[in-house]
């Protein structure tokens, strides 16, 4: 566990502490951002190289736990592998072993590195209960974990250690004696138990021996010899329905059936025979079905490894030989160096379904059909995710009628060839989107299982898209589930074909939203995103080129594409043909009087001069890198590796104008805020430079990156940009001020990010992970200051879990202590000036709730929809044979109390108060500030009254009170402070008393007569402040 983190581990008496928060923890502060808090992480299912492991639940149902790096999942399989359980805490280190039994999960953590700290930790439903005891001294990494009878049995490189399966406690540790003398670890890790053998397991070795170990004597009994001295070490241990016999697998490829109790083998099969790899699983199918010619006898054996993603089905009758292969059941590494292929593989007990894990991050689920006439079973569940690093992320933007308005979807492209779409609000509705039927092609191409160059069979990989560079997405056409798939063809290139589109049928369901270039490759194709599926079209880009970068219009109805040559053509997104090219192409008759004019050197010079662009000029002369239009669809705008960027006219092609900086640098990447039409720009000098598209100019550079610049976004209200570069660091600088304010330093860099429209998440995607961090927006509920930071101001953070554990929610920065968190260093407080008024010279509102004054302005009303439409009723009569109350009845006050004409009215009572010589506050206040001529406590007494209070006192002035009342908010008036309590007061007291003012004396008349004056000469001056204003930004937003 990271030296941040405040969980309290459990002491080695096996309980579990209560876990306390630590206020004043230094360090966790340290490693917490004042803007970005973690959340959680998505899209991992069974990332590590850990085997799955299965528990029954009764005789309905099983429950799977696969293992995420630090924490457990636990699927369940009849609600189609729905995610039930999370563990808490997350283990200190990465997990390295699971088992479960009965109700509860046994981990093993740690002990990867000499000296590190290890341990197995027990969980029942998703929480930590007990630990298991380790002997002192021993930080080895267990590697399998068993439990049967009364038995716990941890197996690492050199030592195998027993626990009471009732206890917990430590009973013994075996060690084998070749390695007391040896440095090297002798054993694999492969560990089972015989299931007639009382207190036996068997342990695998690395030279190829199996050695029965007594776990109660804690003697070795006997050892199996390997075949030969080149069989290699064991690989896999698993017993078989039938008695006394062990499938034993070894590293060259064979798996032999061997009788323990007589020490004979029985059956040796050469799995080098079907694919080169390493059996690392083997599951025994104990239904009694699946074997011989018609596939009612028993005797079927199913074998996985590392080295490919295919699992063989064996039948053992008649001396062995191959069932059938399921090909592609997981994806092979994808590159030298990776991980890959078949985790581990296991038969249900009883059942006719087979359970599959991968290290391509997918748990799967195959049924094998009673009548079917193929020998292999089809998919019946997956939870899947990326098998390999994130390389492009977008949230999906809201359609026109805002359905998906609040940041539900997040689109994710990775190294294995994949678009997913995420659910952020449920896990079961992530999926990835379709690209046709790829293993229906594969086996009616016959692709599948050829021998390459490279010695490994063809994948479903190899028929799919080739990896995302680029996508860009627009919901507003997009049809749903119901848009028409255009007659089920995927990926149809126009250009190649005669003749035009029937668009009839998209025209009333919509078509495609997203489109997506790829690597190397010159076409850029369409989705479906409702429907989740590829779409129709494979655009191709102008030159033959690959395709660098893509756009979607905001109506969604054309696309645009960007090639490494430099040329940009447009689509329509229903029909499928292209619409325009990036520079227009010239007519004949328009070529020719270009050639005159070229030719022609005073024509030229007057081109240059006035800086206008002729017709078929302006091509970028390098690979585009970026493509955007604006929201009326009348400019278009692109950058490229050239160093310039280019405005073009969408309608008609034609170039208009350009930013060049050839000589300084090229343009990586663009992103365009739409809302505030500002586009943003990363170039090869680790600069972000900031351009106005209404005026063309640039308006920031935004400079502090220390390594490539691999991605950025703009926040959902464009006043950030946030960049994630090489150097592990994500910055956000607020671009009013152009202040770098926040610096995350993550322990691995990000690749890329995305910003949600609603402001509530940012995602971000790691080279070293196949998950997604989501990390929530802190300054929707706290204050962030925009100071600007230094470099060593960076903060280092812990990156969002699976678990969700030590990330923050919505709710949780919404309470959450702000103190810690705004620096205030450096701040002068006395030259910031009073609170109430910032400046004399400024119009100033008052610091009381809106509500206060709003209701004062309306009391009556509300008055009378709350008064009571009809007097209480008397109760209902009560049964002859029950007592009667005597004050069931409503008593007389209560009644007269709900008649309005009888009751007593605050201003009635005031009046009596006044009556009988008793002098409230408000009047007190009000004569003093009468004599003096200061009228602040006064306001400040009528600011502090509630709306009743306030509307009573008003009510009640006498005709001598209201000449200093209306010379107090003429006062306040003067000092331009409460300006809308001041309006609020005049209101009431001219309701109020009206006719007094009317019949009043001349005095009266005179007060509020200075108080209109002054009212009028400050609107005055209000409305030439904003004239002025309105006029400064026309003229700055013209561009003349």
């Amino acid at each position: 566990m990271s030296n941040g983190d405040t969980v309290d581990r459990p002491p080695h008496d096996g309980t579990v502490p209560k876990r306390r928060k630590l206020l004043n923890d230094e360090a966790h502060h340290k490693r917490t951002s004042a803007i970005f808090a973690p959340f959680r992480t998505i899209g991992l299912i069974s990332s590590t190289a850990v085997p799955f492991t299965s528990l029954p639940l009764g005789k309905t149902t099983f429950q799977i736990t696969t293992s995420v790096g630090r924490c457990l999942h636990t699927y369940d399989l009849r609600r189609g592998l729905n995610l039930v359980f999370i563990t808490r805490p997350q283990t200190p280190s990465t997990i390295t072993a699971t088992c479960a039994w009965k109700d509860r999960v046994f981990a093993a953590w740690g002990g990867e590195n000499c000296g590190d700290e290890a341990g197995i930790w027990i969980f029942k439903r998703g929480r930590l209960t007990k630990q298991l005891e380790l002997p002192k001294g021993n930080r080895e990494r267990v590697l399998r974990i068993i439990v049967f009878g009364s038995w716990i049995v941890g197996c690492g490189l050199s030592r195998i250690e027993v626990w009471k399966s009732s206890t917990y406690e430590h009973y013994t540790s075996l060690t084998p004696s070749s390695s007391r003398s040896a440095k090297s670890s002798v054993l694999t890790g492969d560990i089972c138990n015989m299931p007639t053998f009382l207190n036996k397991i068997c342990v695998g070795r690395r030279d190829g021996s199996v050695e029965i170990w007594n776990l109660r004597t804690g003697k070795l009994i006997y050892t199996m010899l390997a075949p030969s001295s080149v069989s290699g070490s064991v690989t896999a241990l698993e017993p078989s329905p039938a008695l006394s016999i062990l499938a034993v697998a070894r590293a060259d490829g064979t798996v032999a059936l061997h009788n323990v109790r007589t020490d004979v083998t029985l059956l040796s099969l050469n799995t080098r025979m079907t694919r080169n790899s390493t059996i690392s699983s083997i599951s025994f199918r104990t239904d009694g079905l699946g074997a011989g010619d018609d596939g009612n006898k028993q005797g079927i054996m199913a074998t996985g490894g590392a080295g490919s993603g295919d699992v063989t089905l064996w039948d053992l009758n008649k001396g062995g030989r191959v069932r059938g292969i399921l090909r592609g059941a997981h994806n092979p590494s994808l590159s030298p160096g990776e991980s890959g292929g078949v985790n581990r593989v296991q038969f249900l007990p009883g059942q006719d379904v087979m359970i599959t894990s991968g290290m391509d991050n997918a748990l799967k689920s195959w049924i094998f059909d009673a009548n079917s006439l193929s020998p292999t079973p089809r998919l019946l569940h997956s939870r899947c995710g990326h098998a390999a690093p994130v390389t492009r992320l977008c949230f999906v933007p809201s359609n026109a009628d805002g359905s998906d308005a609040e940041g539900k979807w997040l689109m994710s492209a990775g190294r294995d060839q994949s678009l997913w779409g995420w659910s952020l609000r449920r896990d079961g509705q992530s999926t990835e989107l379709s690209q046709g039927s790829v293993r229906k092609k594969a086996k009616k191409l016959g692709l599948l299982g050829q021998t390459m160059g490279t010695g490994l069979s063809t994948t479903l990989e190899d028929l799919k898209a080739p990896e995302i560079t680029s996508m860009a997405c627009s919901l507003n056409r997009d049809g749903g589930m119901g848009a028409s798939a255009g007659g089920g063809s995927v990926w149809t290139n126009m250009s190649s074909k005669s003749g035009r589109a029937d668009a009839s049928e998209t025209n009333a369901t919509g078509w495609e939203s997203v489109i997506t270039a790829h690597r190397g490759d010159k076409h850029a194709r369409t989705w479906f995103w409702g429907r989740k599926k590829a779409g129709r079209w494979a655009f191709e880009s102008g030159d033959g080129t690959e395709v660098t970068a893509v756009a979607i219009t905001a109506c969604g109805t054309f696309a645009l594409v960007g090639s490494a040559g430099g040329s940009i053509s447009m689509f329509n997104l229903q029909s499928g043909i292209q619409r325009q090219k990036f520079p227009a192409p010239l007519s004949p008759a328009q070529a020719r009087k270009l050639k005159l004019t070229l030719a022609d050197g005073d024509g030229a010079t007057e081109v240059k001069d006035s800086k206008r662009f002729g017709l078929g000029q302006g091509k970028h002369t390098k690979a585009v890198t970026g493509l955007m239009v604006d929201s009326l669809n009348q400019t278009l705008i692109s950058c490229g590796l050239d160093g310039k960027v280019k405005f073009w006219a969408f309608m008609t092609g034609s170039f208009l104008n350009e930013i060049d900086w050839a000589k300084m640098t090229s343009v990586l990447s663009l992103q365009y805020h739409r809302h505030s039409e500002l586009i943003g720009l990363s170039c090869d000098d680790l600069s972000i430079r900031v351009i106005d598209t209404e005026t063309k100019k640039l308006v920031r550079e935004l400079w502090g990156c220390l390594g490539q610049i691999n991605d950025f976004c703009f926040s959902n209200d464009g006043r950030w940009i946030i960049a994630a570069s090489m150097d592990s660091v994500i910055r956000v600088w607020d671009l009013p001020t152009g202040h770098l304010i926040n610096a995350l330093r993550l322990e691995s860099p990000c690749i890329t990010l995305a910003f949600s429209d609603t402001g509530e998440f940012l995602a971000t995607a790691h080279a070293d992970s196949v998950g997604i961090n989501i990390w929530n927006n802190r300054t929707l509920f706290t204050y962030v200051p925009t100071r600007l930071l230094n470099e060593d101001e960076t903060t280092p953070v812990v990156a969002p879990t699976t678990s969700g554990e030590g990330g923050q929610g919505m709710i949780d920065a919404a309470f959450e202590d702000q103190e810690s968190e705004v620096d205030t260093k450096g701040i002068d407080y006395k030259a910031l000036g009073s609170v109430d008024q910032i400046s004399s010279e400024l119009i100033s509102l008052s610091l009381v709730p809106k509500s206060r004054w709003q209701t004062l302005l309306h009391l009556d009303i509300i008055r009378q929809r709350n008064k009571p439409k009809e007097p209480p009723k008397a109760p209902e009569k009560a049964p002859f044979f029950l007592p009667s109350l005597d004050n069931a009845k409503p008593s007389k006050s209560t009644t007269q109390a709900a008649d309005g004409n009888e009751q007593v009215t605050p201003f009635e009572r005031s009046r009596i108060l006044k009556m009988s010589g008793t002098t409230s506050t408000f009047t007190t206040l009000l004569n003093a500030a009468a004599e003096n001529e200061d009228y602040d406590n006064f306001i400040s007494h009528l600011s502090s009254l509630p709306p009743s209070a306030a509307d009573v006192e008003i009510r009640s002035l006498t005709p001598s009170e209201m000449v200093p009342f209306v010379h107090s908010l003429t006062f306040r008036l003067r000092q331009k402070r409460d300006y809308e309590l001041i309006q609020a007061w005049m209101a009431v007291f001219l309701r109020l008393h009206g006719d007094v003012v009317v019949t009043g004396g001349l005095e009266l008349r005179q007060a509020l007569k200075e108080w209109r004056a002054i009212q009028e000469q400050e609107r005055a001056r209000l409305a030439d402040l904003v004239g002025y204003c309105a006029g400064v930004v026309s003229f700055l937003k013209s561009g003349r």
